[in-house]
């Protein structure tokens, strides 16, 4: 093999170095390839109880898992010489488009995972140009998060309470505050048992004792904001502490009924979803009691273990209401080609739950811009490489499941 002397004219192409940046939040998000990425810098960065109420599920997590064996079972089905130049990932949704086919779950206690919180993930959302739902137990009120991102879209979920008249004072302040969207959770008539929480001693404010001082003592900078923001508290409840399950059980309904839908119904004018369906008959139930659409959910596994795995539920729940009826799933989403396959399989829409508070404790509301982007782009590879120009040609013809012999 002859050799020669390397040009320099050659080699000055070559030679693009990073410039360095004081900006360590924007380069350690930048160097994550995927939301699994996030998870990890997440669990580095952030207290353990916390990480672990994200990230853990009930009893043994069977759920949980089995959720993702599904998900990654999905083979898709690829139509070849149809390409197109930019696949359009808008839809609509409850009434509206949305610029991406998912939005932002509710979720709870948002400020324990960053002090942003939820003002951070509205701010987000909107940027994006898609929903930001508001759970029941978030740590910035309804009318705090309205003010962070005036133009958002902004849904609320609802735990009934046993409280009748503060259920319906809360929905009154939702809908005053532009809320379009209601998202009746039923899947918690008592808190699930999540061991992880039980173990790690998980209350709202946590306690500074020698086994949470020892966790925090190299992750300075969520203690830092912990100590100089406002207080962590439940925004739309009580201002006291106290452990999961028995602010649930104390606070809310075991005994909600489809006629307290059909009363949620009455005091609701706008959009009404119920989130928590797996079966045919509670979705033929959930319509005849007043519910526009339906969220099939199984709370992410954090509720029943061993309940049915949504995207599995999909499909029953699909057959039973037809095409008319708006379905969002919701519960496992970790990838653009989740949701995807969650389009494929008959959703109409998917949540995002887990996914994007990987990216607030990775990085605040710069690390949900990042969970979004990099969502958006694998949705918009994988519907070009299948041939797929738009969310509504996105079927069932396009996936099958492999089985464990495969």
């Amino acid at each position: 093999m002859k050799r020669r002397l390397p040009q320099i004219s050659e080699l000055r192409p070559l030679m693009k170095f990073e410039t360095p940046t004081l900006d360590r939040r924007a380069a350690r998000l930048a160097k994550a390839a995927d939301v699994w990425d996030l998870r990890a810098i997440a669990k580095r960065r952030t207290p353990t109880a916390a990480f672990d109420y994200v990230d853990g599920a009930a009893l043994r997590e069977l759920t949980h898992s089995r959720t993702r064996e599904v998900f990654d079972s999905i083979e898709f089905i690829p139509s070849i010489l149809q390409g197109t130049a930019e696949a359009d990932l808008s839809t609509m949704v409850a009434g509206k488009r949305s610029a991406l086919p998912f939005g932002i779950a509710p979720t709870g206690f948002t400020r324990f995972m960053h002090a942003e919180g939820e003002t951070g993930a509205v701010r987000a959302a909107t940027r994006a140009g898609i929903p930001f739902s508001l759970s029941t137990m978030g740590t910035h009120s309804l009318e705090e998060v309205a003010q962070a991102a005036p133009d958002s879209r902004r849904w609320f979920q609802l735990y009934l309470w046993k409280d009748r008249e503060k259920s319906r004072q809360l929905l009154q302040r939702a809908r005053a505050a532009g809320y379009d969207t209601l998202l009746v959770t039923v899947d918690t008539p008592v808190a699930g048992q999540r061991l992880r929480d039980a173990r790690n001693g998980m209350v709202i404010p946590p306690k500074l004792n020698l086994k949470t001082v020892l966790d925090a003592s190299y992750r300075p900078e969520w203690w830092f904001n912990f100590l100089t923001t406002d207080s962590l508290k439940f925004a739309s409840l009580s201002n006291s502490s106290s452990d999961l399950p028995t602010l649930i059980n104390s606070m809310f309904d075991p005994t909600l009924s489809f006629a307290d839908l059909e009363w949620i119904r009455s005091i609701w004018d706008g959009k009404l979803f119920v989130k928590g369906v797996l079966t045919a008959s509670d979705a033929r139930k959930s319509l005849e009691a007043g519910a526009d659409g339906l969220i099939v959910s199984n709370h992410g596994g954090r509720q029943l273990d061993r309940a049915p795995v949504s995207l599995e539920a999909l499909a029953e729940v699909r057959t039973e209401v037809g095409p008319e009826v708006e379905v969002i799933l919701d519960s496992g989403i970790m990838s653009g080609a989740d949701i995807v396959a969650s389009l494929c399989a008959g959703a109409d829409f998917v949540l995002i739950g887990r996914a994007y508070l990987y990216g607030l404790m990775a990085g605040g509301e710069k690390g949900v811009d990042r969970v979004i982007e990099l969502l958006a782009e694998e949705v918009r590879v994988t519907m070009a490489l299948m041939g797929a120009a738009n969310i509504a040609e996105l079927g069932p013809e396009l996936i099958r499941r492999r089985s464990r012999s495969q």
